[in-house]
């Protein structure tokens, strides 16, 4: 029997935590205009709750974070909020390189990075280089990704390979995926009020367990992610089994 620690009424097994999460950081927009502030103010106040979720993560025993930051769908925002999320990122994986060096944790980028910018492909390279070596909790960082998109490289990936269509098998797909080599998220968090999955982690959340909740991300707080961590523990994975 695991231990439980209550904080603020939330009862978490901490020696059951998922091993993997996935989060879509959606409502950083809506939160500034509830405030009367550019949405841009709204980008920056998520960044830090990032930071805030990621080292809380860390800390409980979390062992993979997946975070969409930037879909293939979000290009068609107006310039400045797109060049804002882009500055944002840029000023993140700097501190980033240096949190992961000190704390021995992992960095890794899903998404086609061949349209962005060659200083910020270069920083998303260093990223994952300079943190390959540790065995930290890993913190993936979705950037100019889309779930179908994904699995559109997969199989131009296996095709590539020469795979015959009848040759080819779930595991030569999961083989070329962005995320290959890291385990499919037990547990799927999407803050803001939005009931859908927008386009995140097609293939890898089949059977993951889903966690929706109203609360725009700049205000998701670690008691919010204990409470998408308590949900998914009342629950029964049965991964299409009986």
């Amino acid at each position: 029997m695991g231990i439980f620690r209550k904080k603020e009424e939330i009862q978490v097994d901490f020696d059951h935590i998922p091993e993997h999460i996935a989060i879509i950081m959606d409502g950083n927009g809506r939160w500034a205009k509830k405030r009367g502030m550019p949405r841009t103010y709204g980008h920056s106040v998520g960044a830090e709750t990032f930071r805030t979720i990621a080292n809380y993560c860390k800390e409980i025993g979390v062992k993979y974070l997946t975070v969409y930051a930037f879909s293939t769908e979000n290009w068609k925002r107006p310039k400045e909020e797109v060049d804002t999320i882009m500055g944002l990122l840029d000023k993140y994986l700097h501190e980033a390189i240096d949190d992961a060096v000190k704390n021995g944790t992992r960095i890794a980028i899903f998404g086609d990075l061949s349209v962005l910018t060659p200083e910020l492909q270069a920083l998303c390279k260093k990223a994952k280089e300079v943190t390959s070596c540790y065995e930290g909790c890993q913190t993936n960082i979705c950037l100019n990704y889309g779930g179908r998109d994904e699995i559109l490289h997969a199989v131009r990936g296996c095709m590539e390979e020469g795979k015959a269509p009848e040759e080819l098998t779930e595991a030569d797909i999961a083989a070329h995926l962005y995320s290959a080599g890291t385990p499919d998220p037990d547990l799927v968090i999407r803050p803001s009020g939005e009931i859908r999955i927008s386009n995140f982690l097609l293939w890898q959340s089949a059977y993951s367990e889903f966690y929706f909740t109203d609360v725009l991300w700049p205000d998701f707080s670690e008691q919010e992610l204990l409470k998408a961590i308590a949900a998914y523990q009342h629950r029964s994975r049965r991964f299409g089994g009986v």
